[in-house]
Parts: structure tokens; sequence; C-alpha cells
């Protein structure tokens, strides 16, 4: 590959539905406790009777037996209220003043010293469901059917309206946990999540648009599903029917039991279209233990980027199968990193559990009680070894989120070269200063950043992208620009393995120069 480079910059010439949820998505797991658990709630792990089934001709039955425990829940948030000094600029506008009913003279206060405010939000009124969990009144539900609101009532199947205070939210997994002031409640049974099979029957509990609680019945049509993009999602996907209003419901199998609380659908419509998602129960029972013992749920935290292993990538590493987690990028310091932990590890069992895939290690780790240390099986270099590392509490997003800026659409000239080679398309520059504030690129990232990627060539077609920052090409690393160009020049294989930094984190592509459009076979 041969370089005329004009400017400080080099060129790698060989690079020639609408989703209508009833609310956000996430996972989160409990941290083991000694004692008892704060919350009595009653939980049955029998697996479901293939063959006798008490859903014969009718659901009577069960629905009898799981009405009392689903509950509506009706959430008001009082009219906001802001100065007017706070108002946009443009309210200094007369005209725009008199159409909104905002004083001016100083007698009522003026707009510029705050002495008014001016109503910026009408009352709000939302509807939504929830399971009583427990005898003395704790009552799990979404976090989106409470989150902003001044106050909550609960109706119970027997005619009593209760207000309810808030014990504990968690975003991350949409759930939250309230609680009213009565005993001896229908309390509904926790099933086992983790033995639930697509094919299985349940039904839907809740109170959709508001028209009073209805039963909808289905089957478990898949399992593990992630459809929002958040960090922890293991999804029940149903097909019975789930719609506005449904939110924080239950949905029970064949023997009347909570086997996921009703969170989001798929469709076009803004009803039912027949994919709907609920939480596991295990997953919510968990998530609950920790919002009523401490107020917010801990999290394990491994500090690792891992990635799903394709076919190629499987192929690049040299590994029998794609099960696993490919790790990308080591956190300096953290647990991974002082059990032994590499990047190129691929992970394979975690907790005396096979690792399937990225999500699956992610989910697990976040089971992990901090302080407790927990064998890995890896795969390094095509040889089984076996780590101790001791998790710790993930640390908050804003620790996480360093250095992940926006910003990775300004490209740069470079100059050009002949076609040798591989990556071609694809230009580069050293990581100075200027580049690091133009591309926000935290001060530890080392590299060649990616300043120039043609949209027909094959390394467009895996996702790299200006901005991005090449960290290793076929696992050598890359200091600089010139190690960039050094390592793609004359390479006997048209496929190159490249460890990548972006604003997600760190992760590993392969480009194969023969699949790109025009590319020679």
């Amino acid at each position: 590959m041969n370089i005329a480079p004009s400017f400080p910059r080099y060129r790698i010439l060989q690079f020639a539905a609408v989703l209508i949820a009833a609310g956000g998505l996430a996972w989160a797991a409990s941290a083991a406790r000694s004692g008892d658990a704060a919350v009595s709630v009653k939980i049955d792990k029998t697996p479901v009777s293939a063959t006798n089934s008490p859903l014969g001709a009718s659901y009577a039955p069960i629905v009898k037996r799981v009405a009392p425990s689903v509950v509506k829940v009706l959430v008001t948030e009082r009219a906001k209220n802001v100065p007017v000094s706070e108002l946009p600029p443009m309210f200094n506008d007369p005209q725009l003043r008199q159409f909104f009913g905002i004083p001016f003279d100083d007698s009522q206060g003026s707009p510029r010293r705050g002495g008014r405010t001016v109503p910026q939000q009408p009352q709000q009124e939302g509807l939504g469901s929830g399971v009583i969990v427990s005898a003395d009144g704790y009552v799990l539900t979404n976090n989106h059917v409470v989150n902003g609101a001044d106050t909550i009532k609960v109706s119970l199947n027997d005619g009593r309206e209760l207000t309810a205070k808030v014990v504990g939210t968690d975003p991350q997994t949409d759930l939250a946990v309230v609680k009213i002031d009565a005993k001896n409640l229908p309390a509904i049974t926790f099933a086992d999540s983790d033995i639930v099979e697509v094919g299985d029957r349940v039904l839907a509990v809740g109170n959709p648009f508001g028209i009073g609680q209805t039963v909808t019945s289905g089957m478990v049509s898949g399992l593990g599903r992630a459809t929002m993009g958040l960090d922890y999602e293991d999804f029940i996907q149903t097909d019975a029917a789930i719609n506005p209003g449904n939110s924080g419901g239950a949905l029970v199998d064949a023997e009347g039991r909570l086997v996921g609380v009703n969170t989001a659908i798929l469709s076009r419509s803004g009803g039912s279209q027949g994919i709907g998602f609920a939480i596991p129960s295990n997953l919510a029972h968990n998530v609950m233990e920790q919002l009523v013992a401490n107020g917010k749920v801990v999290r394990g935290y491994l500090g690792v980027e891992v990635q799903n292993i394709s076919p190629a990538l499987a192929d690049e590493f040299k590994l029998s199968a794609n099960n696993g987690a490919l790790v990308a990028d080591v956190v300096a310091g953290g647990p991974a990193a002082k059990g032994g932990l590499r990047g190129g590890d691929v992970i394979t069992r975690f907790d005396g559990k096979a690792v399937t895939d990225a999500r699956k290690l992610k989910l697990a780790v976040a089971n992990v009680t901090p302080g407790t240390k927990v064998a890995a099986e890896v795969v390094r270099d095509g040889k089984t070894l076996n780590l101790d590392i001791a998790i710790s509490e993930r640390p908050g997003d804003k620790v996480l989120a360093q250095g992940r800026g926006a910003g990775r659409d300004r490209g740069a000239d470079s100059s050009a070269t002949d076609d040798s080679g591989t990556l071609n398309g694809v230009g580069v520059a050293d990581l100075d200063p200027q580049a690091r504030r133009e591309f926000d690129v935290p001060a530890g990232i080392r590299g060649a950043l990616v300043t120039e990627v043609d949209p027909t060539s094959a390394a467009a077609s895996v996702g790299l992208q200006p901005g991005d920052v090449i960290q290793e090409i076929n696992r050598q690393p890359v200091k600089n620009s010139a190690d960039a160009v050094k390592l793609t020049e004359k390479t006997e294989t048209k496929k190159t393995l490249l460890r990548i930094w972006n604003q997600s984190g760190s992760h590993y592509l392969v480009v194969d120069e023969t699949a790109a459009p025009g590319g020679k076979s």
C-alpha cells in the first residue's frame, strides 16, 4: 500500500412497524440477602402440566382465582405552573403575551422579573393495572404507570378504592412497587418464569382502555426477547391481547400463577396486534424485593464491553460455535481486569450457567450480589481457562457514560492511494488533541481515528463510521494512523478483524472485501 500524504490524515485505501409500547423496558435482579424477605409472597415453582392442564372448556375457574389479585391503578398529575421569567424569549412579543394571557405590567408582575406564573400543562390523568403481591398491601406495577404522579388510587376487585404511596421505582426495568393500607388481601402466587416454555397457554388480566377488568387468552409466543435497545431485556412474548391500560397487569399460566407483568406491545394501530411483552415474574420478584428492602436496585458489575459472536467472528477466533460473549474491551482496574479477563476472550460459562450471547451475560452479571466471587469459563486462543472474578457494584450511569458524547458526522480530507491491501475506502488520522475534541474521544483511548468511510465499501457495510477509533487490526494493537496503514498493506487475506471504539464502547468487526459490492472473489 503506497501512501501519498498531502494532509496530516491518511487513507487506508484497501477498503475500496411502528413500535408502540406501554412503557420502557429493562432488566434488573436482586442481591442476595440473609434473613426473611421484606415482602411475604407466595411462590409455586412446579412446572405446568402439559397433559393435565386445568384449562379445559372454560377459563372461568382460573379467572375467578386470579381476578381479585389484579387491580386498577389511577394516577393524577397536577397542572404545572412555571414563572413568567422562565418563559422563552419569544414571549417578549406583546401579541403573543396577549394571546396566551400573560401579564406584562409591573403591577401584575413583569415577565422579566418573574412576578407571575403561567399554567403550562393541564392536569393529567392516567390509567394502568397492578398486581397484589402480598396480603399486607404491596402492589406491583409498571414504573411508567406511576412515574410523575401526584396522587395514586388503587381500585380493588371488591369495589374499594384506596390511596397508594410509592415504595420504590426502577426505570431500568419499568417496574414499581406501591403500597396500600389494607390487610388480608388476595395476593397472587408467583410461578418460576425460568421454566416457562414457548407454547404454554397464558391469560392476560388488566384494565384496558379503562373499561373494567378484562381477561384475554393466548400462548407464550417467544422467550428472551430484547426489542427496546436497553441494557437489560429478557421479555416473554405473548399473543394474548394487551392494550393501553393493561400495563402493570398480570400474565398468568394455566395454574393461575404470575409468569409476567404486562408492559408493552408492538403495534401499527396503537392496539393489540398479537405481539405483547411481559417482564418475567422472576425478574419482577427480585426487583420488588430490593425496592421494598432498599428503595433501589443494586446490580452486579463486571467491567467489560461484550458482543455477540457472528459466524465471521467465530471463524476469525477459531471457535467451534457461535455461543458465548466476546470480550471487546476490559475496563482498567475493574473486576474483570483484576480477575484476568482480556480483550478477545470468549466467556462461555458464568456463575455455573452457560452463556449463549452477550445479553445473557449482562443479565447474569446483574443478578450477582456485589462482593461475590464468581467462576467464569473463557476461551482464549483456542484454550479453555477458568477464572475467579469478584463482582463489584455497578457504577452510576454518569461514570459509565464518561467520554460518550455525540458528534460522529464530520469527516476530513485525505489523500488517495492505490487499492492493494485491505480496508479499501477508509481514511484515518492520528488521535491528536484536536481530533479528540472534534470527535469526543476520551483520553484513555488509543488507536487510529477513522475520518472517512466510502459508503460503498465493505467497511461501511459492517458499520464502520467516521469518528470510530481502530484499536486493533487482526489482533495487533494500533497506536496511530501509521500502524493502521502498515497493518493493512499487502495482506494475504481479504478479511480484516477490527477492534474499534465508538460512542457505544468497544467491539469487534470483520470486514470482508470479497463481500463488498464489486469485491473480488
